[in-house]
């Protein structure tokens, strides 16, 4: 199976979701996250997740750096018009990315373990 293929990280944020219990933000952000099939340079399977921010008018999308790097990096997309939010909502915009960056944490060392069971073995 591919690293970091679509089906892996429908995987592991299905445990990401699972590891959670139902009231935390990391198991809310994982019911609008979705995976899109990236297709690498060399035509290989690279990932894509996206996350579908509820408190902004923007989506977020995490993937990894490079092929064979365990970090992944964060890229919010472009907006057209300024965000104006009330106190409430910057506080739930925040507590929403918040939640976005510990399920990048999460890539991370999922794909760092993953790299390194593949040097192990």
């Amino acid at each position: 199976m591919p690293f970091r293929s679509k089906e892996v990280l429908e995987s592991w944020l299905a445990e990401y979701g699972s590891e959670s219990g139902p009231a935390s933000g990391a198991h809310r952000i994982v019911e609008y996250t979705e995976v899109a099939v990236q297709d690498g340079s060399d035509g290989s399977d690279t990932g894509l997740v996206v996350i579908a921010l509820r408190n902004a008018t923007t989506d977020v999308y995490m993937q990894p750096v490079a092929l064979g790097d365990p970090r992944w990096e964060v890229t919010f997309a472009a907006r057209d018009r300024d965000l104006a939010l009330s106190t409430e909502d910057v506080v739930a915009l925040s507590q929403e990315l918040a939640a976005a960056a510990e399920l990048c944490s999460y890539l991370e060392r999922r794909s760092l373990e993953h790299l390194q069971a593949l040097e192990g073995a």
